[in-house]
């Protein structure tokens, strides 16, 4: 799908033709899509395909007639009807009079321009428009990254009270989640460190405040994600740890219940032999005896391997 856009009279208008200082959004588009932006605006259909594929890495590329910036942006996905946080690129191409944005899905980075909920936003500023996408990515990624930290909040109270494999799960998929984040983040400040120094991106001395934002929100996501990573982390460790303890209590406990049951088998078999001398074999109350006897050792034994830390 291709959409235009153009600020006119200092608001957001959709258009339908491209014209100069127009800001034209692929979302997910077709071949025969691509293919027309390319050869009508030279732009090499490898670089507009890019930020469709899933595992492209972020990047920026100057060309002769225009720049190619790829960053990767937090998205949400449903299964089995769980909500988890992944990354997709993001295309900008930047030319002399035009900005394009290549993206598999509508986003609420995107989106928010889209439908002019954006301050001191003109599509003929590509400069600010492209430091403002990447303002708006950083603050998503705080977003999501305070999502997590209360979804796990929430999975670490229902594992005080029932340790089942479900929460551990879920804990696994926040901390995959994390490790996706950190990654793009790092990804997207050297895209960025890299931009700064280029002249091909122009820098106005109105848009070093943004800057500024951009490269502080940046670096506050890196740093959250680092830190929720390691709370994870440090969270999975402790519970693997009770875990294995509760395990080794059970184990204790059955190893214990096993000896102590095994001493009636053993003293049953003894006075249970066809042979001759065996113990009150005459005695009219043999069994209640033989009874007592091996109610007073398993006691016994119970209680001393209960007590010992042998186990």
């Amino acid at each position: 799908m291709i959409r235009i856009f153009r600020t006119i009279d200092d608001s957001i208008h959709q258009i339908n033709e491209v014209s100069e200082g127009c800001w034209v959004a692929l979302t997910a588009p077709q071949a025969t899509e691509l293919l027309e932006i390319a050869n009508a605006y030279h732009i090499d259909i490898d670089h507009l395909r890019a930020p469709l594929d899933e595992e492209e890495r972020s990047r920026i590329e100057f060309e002769d007639d225009y720049t190619l910036i790829i960053v990767d942006i937090p998205v949400t996905e449903q299964r089995k009807g769980q909500e988890h946080f992944i990354t997709i690129p993001c295309g900008i191409i930047l030319t002399d009079d035009k900005i394009f944005t290549v993206c598999l899905e509508d986003t609420p980075i995107l989106s928010v321009f889209m439908d002019g909920r954006v301050r001191n936003f003109w599509t003929y500023k590509k400069t600010r428009f492209i430091l403002q996408i990447l303002y708006r990515n950083a603050s998503m990624y705080l977003q999501y990254l305070r999502v997590i930290d209360r979804k796990s909040d929430e999975v670490e109270k229902r594992l005080h009270v029932s340790q089942q494999n479900k929460e551990l799960i879920q804990i696994l998929e926040l901390e995959k989640s994390l490790v996706y984040f950190t990654t793009s983040l790092r990804s997207n400040e050297m895209v960025l460190e890299k931009m700064l120094k280029s002249e091909s991106v122009k820098r106005y001395p109105e848009d070093e405040e943004l800057l500024e934002d951009v490269i502080i929100e940046n670096k506050q996501a890196i740093e959250m994600a680092n830190i929720y990573s390691n709370i994870l982390s440090e969270t999975m460790n402790g519970y693997s740890s009770v875990i294995s303890n509760n395990l080794n209590v059970v184990m204790k406990m059955l190893s214990i219940i096993t000896i102590v049951m095994s001493i009636p088998t053993i003293i049953g078999g003894l006075w249970g032999m066809n042979v001759g001398g065996i113990p009150f074999a005459n005695h009219p109350e043999g069994f209640m005896i033989v009874l007592f006897i091996t109610i007073v050792v398993t006691l016994i034994g119970g209680i001393i391997l209960g007590k010992s830390n042998l186990f």
